[in-house]
């Protein structure tokens, strides 16, 4: 039976910014969708990060630091439940699907670190795997489409409704309904193992970072450094 028909468990964070060493988690989501592609499972978390949210971050995904204080439950705790919900989805041999998953992953290990929790890495004893990234696996299947590859433009591109961006919940389940269309539309990627998808992965994100690298080369920073690791960028020593 291919990936396409079968359930699918979707991880998605909002956040305090886009750095995975710095950063804070606001929001999380992990959803269950079945074959079908309707919600079957979902668990989601207001968290108070313990840091203030930036005025930019709060705009975006309407979480304030005030707001995330009076409601968010403790970070530490949240983030024990959230990598156990995952870990438990993945254990199950059921496919991850995150939206640029080396970011949310990575800020998810980072925030292990902080609390001294144990990581999914940790939990599995290896690194997070299935993972379905539509980010990746669109960039892979369709190089040189014009526009941008955000999740609504993807859920734009492969009609997936999305009324709720930077929401945790609703663009976890879009993620994973616009994977999915992606697997009917491309059948090789479709039909594919999960394990040969996952490997497919990891080649196809290091040479997208070598390709995004070299252009920031030639037309902005001549130093530009970009992450080639993907699903879970290595923590720094």
């Amino acid at each position: 039976m291919s990936w396409i028909s079968g359930p699918l468990v979707a991880f998605d964070l909002e956040t305090t910014g886009t750095d995975v060493e710095t950063d804070r988690i606001v929001t999380a989501a992990v959803v269950c969708l079945d074959s079908a592609g309707a919600v079957s499972a979902e668990r989601t978390w207001l968290l108070n990060p313990g840091v203030d949210i930036p005025e930019q971050a709060s705009a975006i995904h309407g979480v304030s630091t005030e707001h995330a204080r009076e409601h968010g439950v403790p970070a530490a705790s949240a983030i024990e439940e959230i990598v156990q919900a995952v870990a438990e989805g993945l254990r199950s041999g059921t496919p991850l699907v995150v939206m640029n998953a080396r970011y949310d992953l990575s800020l998810l290990d980072r925030e292990c670190r902080r609390y001294e929790i144990e990581s999914i890495s940790e939990r599995l004893g290896s690194v997070p795997s299935p993972v379905i990234d539509p980010l990746v696996i669109d960039k892979h299947i369709d190089k040189y489409r014009k526009g941008k590859r955000a999740l609504h433009a993807l859920c734009a591109h492969y009609g997936v409704s999305l009324d709720d961006a930077h929401n945790a919940r609703a663009d976890a389940v879009a993620a994973a309904r616009v994977v999915r269309r992606m697997g009917e539309k491309h059948q090789p990627v479709g039909l594919m193992p999960l394990a040969d998808l996952h490997d497919l992965q990891v080649r196809a994100a290091a040479e997208q970072s070598v390709s995004l690298q070299a252009y920031l080369r030639r037309t902005a920073d001549p130093t530009a450094v970009v992450e080639p690791a993907w699903p879970l960028i290595p923590r720094r020593r």
